[in-house]
């Protein structure tokens, strides 16, 4: 599988979480899933269109998962362009979908630790570098974005953070084709994940010394 660092044209722009409304759409809005799972088969307005899809079901397994008691993460946004005309040199398929979805730690000052989410970047990116060697009809890009976490205590300083963004494409020669790509790369994303979450609550004992 594909995975590379992206280079994202608004990964300088700090963000707030949980975030108040969205630049590109006003009628997007801030759900915390964590405490209203119900609301994940509801509120994903980009991914209506697509609901016939396995794609879809396992994005949503994949949310529910992410911000349910399971996980040490969550997830405050994502977004999903369906199936169109190949614009990427990725690849030469014919058509092509896209998205992102925004990683963090459940425990919001675990994002303040910029080696916390550096550490969360490295695994993932190795891990689905790892997962699906020979998949490459969909890739993985990872960025780092800047946060304040705006429920935290304190001055603002104290309050700035970072996430993950992973933003996802997968292709193929008809709609189809690339829908059951996009099913495959959520397969991937939610088998790395899951690994990562449960090395973070069952680390493996320091190896003994012998010193």
């Amino acid at each position: 599988m594909k995975i590379y660092a992206h280079n994202d044209p608004d990964s300088l722009r700090t963000r707030s979480h949980p975030w108040i409304d969205s630049d590109s759409n006003p009628a997007h809005r801030y759900y915390d899933f964590c405490a209203s799972p119900e609301l994940i088969r509801s509120s994903l307005e980009d991914m209506r269109e697509w609901n016939s899809y396995p794609a879809t079901e396992t994005f949503y397994r994949l949310l529910e998962w992410l911000n349910g008691a399971g996980s040490v993460f969550e997830s405050n946004d994502s977004a999903f362009s369906g199936a169109a005309a190949n614009t990427s040199n990725q690849s030469s398929q014919r058509l092509q979908c896209s998205g992102r979805l925004m990683i963090l730690y459940r425990d919001l000052t675990v994002n303040t630790a910029s080696a916390q989410i550096g550490w969360l970047t490295n695994a993932a990116a190795h891990a689905l570098g790892q997962i699906d060697p020979e998949f490459e009809s969909g890739a993985i890009g990872a960025t780092i974005l800047p946060v304040r976490f705006i429920t935290l205590p304190g001055p603002a300083a104290l309050q700035e953070g970072q996430q993950l963004m992973l933003s996802f494409w997968a292709w193929g020669e008809n709609e189809r084709e690339v829908m059951a790509n996009l099913d495959r790369t959520f397969t991937n994303i939610t088998a790395v994940l899951r690994r990562l979450s449960d090395e973070i609550r069952h680390p493996s004992p320091a190896p003994l010394s012998n010193d």
